[in-house]
C-alpha cells in the first residue's frame, strides 16, 4: 500500500489503493474536491506502476493538468451516470486528452493541491466510462475465435493492456493492437482444435502493480479440463453436430402464454437412475435417450401439455470438479441415518467443495458448457453432448430454455478464477465510490451498463440461441441489468433468421428475475431491467406476489410456520404466532386471495376485478404488495407465475413447515395439487419445479445450492420420497432446525409411493386441462379483461369464470369455464354460476375421486374440500 501523508497540512486521505475518480471522456474527469476551484489538480500516470504518495505530492510517472470546469458534469453525461451527480467535473487540455490511449496502460491517479502547493487528497481512477468512449468500435467487432475460409483469427478486447501474446498449442505468438483496443492475430488452419490462451501485460489495481496473467479467452466456445485452456473451435464444423441436428426441429410453441415450463437441473436429472447407463449418469447425454425413467418422465409430461424444460446454469461452471474420477464423495452410509439426524449434513459438508454438485450459479466462462455434465470434459466433447441433450429434448416434444448468470462473476481481480478481470482490470465488474467490486448478488458483480460486457453477454445469447438451437432464457437476478440491455439483447434475437441463422429469433422467449435490491436499486444507476418497467417488452419476470399468497409469508421470513392462501391461514392455523389472530388471519387471507385472483389473471397493472377485501372494484396496480403495486404486467405474457423454484423450499417441504402437523397425509397431497393449481389453470406463463408434481422434497434445505446429490437427488419412478433425509445443511438451515427436527423425524409427513402416484396423476390432469382450451392462455390484456372474472366466494375460495360469449371466440368448443379453488377443509357452494356446467371430461375420467364428487345446479355448483374443480358449458 502506498503511504499516505501524515503531516497536520491536509486532512485528505490520500490513498491511492482506492479509485474515487472517474475518467469519463477524454478530457473528463469527475471526483469529489471539496473547493475544487481553490487550488491545481493533476493527472498521474505509470506505466512501470510506480505512483506513490509521499508528504508532499503524488511521486512517479507523469502528469498533465486538470482543469476544474464549474459548469459541472454535462447533462449527457449525468444520464449516463446518474450516480455521479455530486462530482465535481475536470477536463484535461485537448493535447493531454490525445494522449488518454497511452495513459490508460497504465497506473492512473489524480491528485489535489492546495494553493501553496502541498498535497490534499489524491486517489486512483475508475476507467470503464473513457474506455467505452474511445473505444465504442469494439462493440461492432467479431471477438474470440472468428473465421475464414478454414483459417481462424484470435481476437480479444484489451485497450489497456501494454502487450498481449496468443499462446496456442504452446507457443507464443505476438498480437497486434487495432485501433479500438482489440488485440489481433491471425493463424493458420493448423490451429484447429488447439489449445489457447493469452499472455496480458496490464496494470493491476488488486495487485497494485504491472503483471503477466496467463489467462483464457473471455469469449471461449470451449474448453480443455478445468477452464485450463480456450480451444480454437469452429462451431459450424459438421463434426460437431449429432446424426439427425438438421432435422430435429424444437416443437412449436405459438405464443409465450402457451408455454409451460418444468425447471431442472442437469445432474439431478438423472444422477441417481439406474436407468440410465452409469457413465451417463448426471450427464448431457442422459437427456439423449428414449427409455430412461426420466425421459419417460418428462415425455408423460409433454403428451399433458407441458412444452419447455429450463436447465439449470450449463455455462462453465467456477466451482466443480470437471474430472469425474477426482470428484469427492460422502463417506458415511447417508441412508442408514436417523431423519432427523445432523450427520447426513455433517458428511455432505466434508466433501461438497469437491464433489461433483453445484446449481451452477458461479460462470467462469459465459459461452462454453460446463464440462462436468461430459462424459469426457476434455476437448469438444461437451460441445456434441450438449447439442445431443437439446436433440434429445426436442425430440420428446420440450423446447429448451437456458439459466444464463450474466450479473456476476465467480471471482475477480488476479483471483485463481477470474478471467474478465485479468484481460481489462477494473472494467467489467460495477464499482462502489471508493473501487471496490460490489457483490449484492453474492459474488462479484459485473457491469453490463458498460458497453463491452452488454456485448459479451449478447453474444453469449446469440451464440447459445444459433449454435446450440436454445428457445429461450431465464435470467438470473435480471433486475441488476439495464432495461436498455435487455431490450437490445431482446432486438438482437429478433434479426435471427432461419435462412441465415438457422432459428428464427423471435420465437425465442426472455424472462427473468425482476428483482430491485443492490447498488442499483431504484434504478440509482440506470433504468433497471425490474418487474415494473418490463410492461411493453414482452420480457417475462417472476410473479413473486402469487408464489408468497398461495405458500404464505416469503423467503426471508424468521418464522417459516407463516401460512397462506395454499397452507391454511385461516381454514386451517398451525397455532404459530406470527400467523395473528382470528381477524388478523381472515383480513390477511382476503388480501392474499386478492393477489391469487391478479395472479390468475396474468398479474396485469391495469386488470380490474371485485376486491376479496373490500367488495369494491380494484386495478391490480393498486392492489398492495409489501408496499409496492402487486399487478404489474401490461400484457400476461409478462409474467411467469410460480409456487417453487429452485431457490427456497419446495412446495412440499413449505406445506409441511405450514400445515398443522397432524394434517394428515392425503390432505396435504391435496392441497399440494391446489397450489399447483393457481399456476397450471392461471394466465401468463406457466412454471413448475421439477418433481413438483410428485412432492419432491429437499428434507427441508431451503438453499440447496451446493447441498450435493443426498439433498437434491429425485426418484422419478416415485419409490421413495426424500424428506427425512436428515436436517439440512447447517449454513443456510441452522436458524430453522428448531422448526425442522420434529417434522422431519415424524414418519407419518413422508409420502409413500402411493402418494407420490396420485400427486403426479392429478399435476397431469392440471396440464391436460390447461391445454385443451385456449381460454386458460388468453393472448391479451384486453382477451383477459373481457374473458376473465371472479365470482363472489367465502375465504378461501378463488372462482374464476372464463367467458367466451364476449370479445372474439378464443374456444369454438366451449362458452365458458369456471375454475373453482377451495383451499378449505369443508365442501363449498360458489352461487350465480349459470346452469349447463358439466365437470371438465379431463377430471371426470381422471383418476381423483374426490372431484368427480363435484355437484352443479341451476346457479350453483360444489366443490369437494381441498379440490380444485373445473366446469365447462
Amino acid at each position: 500500500m502506498a503511504p499516505r501523508r501524515t503531516t497536520p497540512s491536509t486532512d485528505a486521505a490520500a490513498d491511492l489503493t482506492q479509485a474515487r475518480a472517474h475518467w469519463l471522456r477524454a478530457d473528463l474527469v469527475a471526483w469529489d474536491v471539496p473547493d475544487a476551484g481553490n487550488g491545481t489538480h493533476r493527472l498521474h500516470w505509470s506505466q512501470q506502476g510506480d505512483l506513490a504518495v509521499d508528504a508532499e505530492a503524488v511521486t512517479g510517472g507523469s502528469s498533465v493538468p486538470l482543469t476544474h470546469d464549474p459548469a459541472g458534469l454535462p447533462a449527457d453525461v449525468l444520464a449516463q451516470f446518474p450516480h455521479l451527480g455530486g462530482l465535481q467535473a475536470f477536463r484535461l487540455d485537448p493535447s493531454a486528452a490525445a494522449l488518454a490511449g497511452e495513459i490508460l496502460t497504465g497506473q492512473l491517479a489524480v491528485a489535489s493541491y492546495a494553493p501553496d502547493g502541498t498535497l490534499r487528497d489524491a486517489t486512483g481512477v475508475q476507467v470503464p466510462g473513457v474506455l467505452d468512449h474511445l473505444y465504442a468500435d469494439a462493440a461492432d467487432r467479431g471477438l474470440g475465435v472468428t473465421w475464414r475460409g478454414g483459417t481462424p483469427t484470435l481476437a480479444v478486447w484489451a485497450p489497456t493492456a501494454q502487450d498481449v501474446t496468443a499462446v496456442v498449442g504452446g507457443k507464443g505468438v505476438p498480437m497486434e493492437r487495432q485501433r479500438d483496443g482489440t488485440w489481433t492475430v491471425t493463424g493458420s488452419p493448423s490451429w484447429k482444435d488447439a489449445a489457447y490462451t493469452y499472455e496480458v501485460r496490464v496494470w493491476a489495481p488488486s495487485a497494485r502493480a504491472v503483471v503477466t496473467n496467463r489467462v483464457t479467452d473471455p469469449w471461449s466456445v470451449a474448453l480443455t479440463t478445468n477452464s485450463a485452456q480456450s480451444l480454437v473451435v469452429d462451431l459450424s464444423d459438421p463434426a460437431l453436430a449429432p446424426a439427425g441436428w438438421a432435422d430435429t426441429p424444437p416443437p412449436v410453441i405459438a405464443r409465450p402464454v402457451d408455454r409451460t415450463i418444468y425447471e431442472l437441473h442437469v445432474r439431478d436429472f438423472s444422477i441417481g437412475d439406474e436407468t440410465v447407463p452409469e457413465g451417463e449418469r448426471g450427464t448431457y447425454l442422459a437427456f439423449d435417450h428414449d427409455d430412461t425413467a426420466g425421459m419417460r418422465h418428462l415425455r408423460h409430461l409433454a403428451e399433458a401439455g407441458l412444452n419447455t424444460v429450463h436447465l439449470l446454469p450449463v455455462f462453465d461452471i467456477a466451482t466443480i470438479e470437471e474430472r469425474r474420477a477426482a470428484q469427492l464423495v460422502p463417506d458415511c452410509d447417508l441412508a442408514s441415518l436417523p431423519p432427523d439426524s445432523e450427520r447426513q449434513q455433517e458428511c455432505v459438508e466434508a466433501v461438497r467443495a469437491g464433489d461433483g454438485f453445484n446449481w451452477g450459479y458461479d460462470p467462469l466462462h459465459y459461452t462454453a458448457p460446463e464440462g462436468s455434465y461430459a462424459t469426457d470434459p476434455e476437448g469438444t466433447r461437451r460441445t456434441l453432448e450438449l447439442r445431443r441433450m437439446v436433440q434429445g429434448l426436442h425430440r420428446a416434444g420440450l423446447q429448451v430454455v437456458l439459466d444464463v448468470v450474466y450479473n456476476h462473476t465467480a471471482a475477480d481481480g488476479q483471483a485463481e478464477r477470474s478471467v474478465l478481470d485479468k484481460v481489462v482490470p477494473g472494467y467489467y465488474h460495477r464499482l462502489d465510490a471508493a473501487g471496490r467490486v460490489e457483490s449484492s448478488t453474492c459474488c462479484s458483480n459485473t457491469a453490463t451498463e458498460h458497453r463491452m460486457m452488454e456485448k459479451l453477454m449478447i453474444d453469449s445469447v446469440l451464440t447459445w440461441a444459433r449454435d446450440y438451437r436454445v428457445d429461450g432464457f431465464r435470467f438470473d437476478l435480471m433486475g441488476h441489468h439495464s432495461l436498455e440491455n435487455m431490450t437490445r439483447l431482446r432486438a438482437a434475437l429478433d434479426s435471427l433468421t432461419v435462412s441465415r441463422d438457422g432459428v428464427d429469433g423471435r420465437t425465442v422467449y426472455l424472462y427473468g428475475e425482476g428483482w430491485n435490491f443492490g447498488e442499483v436499486a431504484d434504478d440509482a444507476r440506470f433504468v433497471q431491467a425490474t418487474q415494473r418497467h418490463l410492461a411493453g417488452t414482452g420480457i417475462g419476470s417472476f410473479n413473486d406476489r402469487l408464489r408468497d399468497a398461495v405458500r404464505g409469508g416469503g423467503p426471508f421470513d424468521e418464522d417459516p410456520r407463516v401460512q397462506g392462501f395454499g397452507s391454511g391461514l385461516l381454514t386451517d392455523p398451525n397455532g404459530a404466532e406470527v400467523n395473528g389472530t382470528p381477524e388478523e388471519r381472515r383480513a390477511q387471507l382476503l388480501h392474499q386471495q386478492d393477489l391469487v385472483k391478479l395472479g390468475m389473471a396474468g398479474n396485469l397493472a391495469d386488470f380490474r376485478f371485485t376486491s376479496s377485501r373490500t367488495g369494491q372494484e380494484v386495478r391490480g396496480a393498486d392492489v398492495d404488495h409489501d408496499g409496492r403495486p402487486a399487478g404489474y404486467a401490461a400484457e400476461p405474457s409478462e409474467t411467469v407465475a410460480y409456487v417453487d423454484a429452485h431457490d427456497n423450499e419446495t412446495l412440499w417441504d413449505s406445506l409441511a413447515l405450514k400445515l398443522p402437523r397432524a394434517t394428515p397425509m392425503a390432505d396435504r397431497v391435496r392441497m399440494n395439487t391446489v397450489s399447483l393449481s393457481t399456476v397450471a389453470l392461471g394466465q401468463g406463463v406457466v412454471f413448475w419445479h421439477a418433481g413438483t408434481d410428485l412432492l419432491r422434497s429437499k428434507s427441508l434445505d431451503r438453499n440447496s445450492y451446493d447441498s450435493g446429490d443426498w439433498f437434491n437427488r429425485v426418484d422419478w419412478q416415485r419409490r421413495e420420497n426424500t424428506f427425512g433425509s436428515g436436517l439440512p445443511p447447517r449454513a443456510d438451515n441452522e436458524d430453522k432446525w428448531v422448526f425442522m427436527r420434529p417434522l422431519l423425524g415424524d414418519p407419518a409427513l413422508r409420502p409413500d409411493a402411493a402418494a407420490m402416484d396420485e400427486a403426479h396423476q392429478r399435476a397431469l390432469d392440471l396440464l391436460r386441462i390447461r391445454s385443451s382450451s385456449r381460454l386458460f392462455r388468453l393472448g391479451s390484456a384486453r382477451a383477459v379483461q373481457e374473458k376473465v372474472s371472479f365470482l363472489d366466494a367465502v375465504p378461501g375460495v378463488v372462482a374464476m369464470l372464463l367467458d367466451d360469449t364476449v370479445g372474439a371466440d378464443a374456444d369454438p368448443d366451449r362458452d365458458a369455464i369456471l375454475v373453482v379453488v377451495n383451499a378449505t377443509p369443508q365442501p363449498q357452494v360458489v352461487s350465480g354460476t349459470g346452469a349447463r356446467w358439466s365437470l371438465h371430461p379431463v377430471q371426470a375420467a381422471g383418476g381423483d375421486a374426490v372431484v368427480r364428487g363435484s355437484t352443479v345446479a341451476d346457479d350453483a355448483v360444489t366443490v369437494p374440500a381441498r379440490t380444485t374443480a373445473v366446469f365447462e358449458r
